[in-house]
């Protein structure tokens, strides 16, 4: 679940900015002042004299001088912001909101809480609002961010629910960021319509791919899952839009009660039907969101479906399809399947149980979401590898 958690800030200076402001946070001195008109300086402890030229200026510690007009002091929370990271700050409302990490493998940007399914599971559950700022305040983001940054990826609820403004956000990403992969998460009904998915890949952009989940082979099981009448069709047709216009498209299957049962018929009908998609990604269940009022219908122990998770991993993998399996435990999974578990949970979210203590595995293993405390296997054991 991409949390949109705000830190308070306080304002020190005299000038109180309008709006919401969208900077990038800079420790460094030595390059040239006109760099400095879209940063905030960060001093981290007391200094004799701010140095000039910058947008604004943040403070982890009340400064004992005067300050700059456009001043900000921060909660030591706060304290992980790095040269080189974007803030959004709302100075009416005294909140900072960190919107991108320079030093971290996972970016992630919320574009719209809007959607179409209704996700029993659903770790982001959606709201009927105009939030169309999120695009606009992104779209100021993008240009800050460093053109190292190995990935980053756009999602909601629905990002398709853009319409137009989806495929300005990718070029965005194609004219600023050329090298970083783009992975948007996505239902994929809106790509039904095929002018739209031309549209999409009308940006050209060199790395983009398009996550989409597929929850069942009976088209009326998946429905039940999105709760959505129509959706398995929708999804389906997509899927095949988006390949044919030449976009890139992983599958996404999060196991739980209502999915694992048929598996490997699911395997079987990827295999025979969508061969051409880039990749399948099996997922465990996250405990957040819609997924805490439903527990009772969507909990079982992943040791459990271990043979039906078993069986779809070797259709596939056997059928040459390029297959991951994403927030699992190496202890629980069976080993055959340990060579496709992947480090797929955001670090700020990662963590791990006290029955982890004293494994030498967890540098290789997929860890836990820190809401994974509500409930998690009960086979969980380290490993002790000599």
């Amino acid at each position: 679940m991409l949390k949109l958690f705000s830190n308070r800030v306080v304002a020190l200076g005299s000038m109180q900015e309008d709006g919401v402001i969208v900077r990038r946070v800079s420790e460094n001195l030595d390059y040239a002042q006109v760099c400095r008109s879209r940063e905030y300086f960060l001093a981290r402890d007391h200094i004799r004299q701010v140095p000039e030229g910058f947008a604004g200026y943040l403070f982890f510690e009340r400064p004992l001088h005067s300050v700059p007009t456009v001043s900000y002091l921060l909660e030591p929370s706060l304290s992980y912001l790095r040269d080189g990271d974007v803030v959004k700050i709302t100075p009416v409302r005294g909140t900072l909101r960190t919107v991108y990490r320079r030093n971290s493998r996972h970016n992630s940007v919320l574009v719209t809480e809007r959607c179409n399914n209704y996700c029993l599971m659903c770790s982001q559950p959606p709201r009927d609002i105009n939030d169309d700022h999120l695009v606009d305040e992104l779209l100021e983001a993008i240009p800050l961010m460093s053109q190292e940054t190995s990935s980053v990826v756009i999602t909601g609820g629905e990002p398709t629910l853009l319409g137009e403004r989806l495929p300005q956000v990718l070029n965005a990403f194609r004219c600023y960021l050329p090298k970083t992969a783009v992975h948007v998460l996505s239902n994929g009904r809106s790509f039904r319509d095929f002018d739209y998915a031309k549209a999409v890949a009308r940006v050209k952009h060199p790395d983009l791919m398009i996550g989409i989940p597929l929850y069942s082979d009976v088209s009326s099981k998946h429905d039940y899952v999105v709760q959505a009448d129509g959706a398995f069709d929708d999804t389906i047709r997509g899927i095949i839009n988006l390949k044919t216009a030449g976009v890139k498209v992983e599958i996404r299957v999060v196991l739980h009660k209502l999915t694992y049962a048929r598996l490997p018929e699911l395997a079987r009908f990827i295999r025979r039907n969508l061969t051409f998609c880039d990749h399948v990604a099996l997922m465990g269940l996250e405990m957040t969101g819609f997924t805490r009022g439903n527990l009772d219908k969507l909990w079982i122990d992943p040791k459990d479906y271990q043979p039906q998770l078993r069986s779809a991993v070797a259709i596939l993998d056997g059928a040459g399809m390029r297959a991951s399996i994403y927030n699992h435990q190496l202890c629980i999974l069976d080993e055959s399947l340990h060579r496709f578990s992947r480090k797929s949970i955001s670090e700020w979210k990662n963590e791990f149980m006290p029955e982890c203590n004293g494994c030498t595995r967890k540098r290789e293993c997929g860890g836990f979401f820190s809401s994974a405390k509500l409930r998690y296997s009960a086979h969980i054991a380290p490993f002790h590898d000599e």
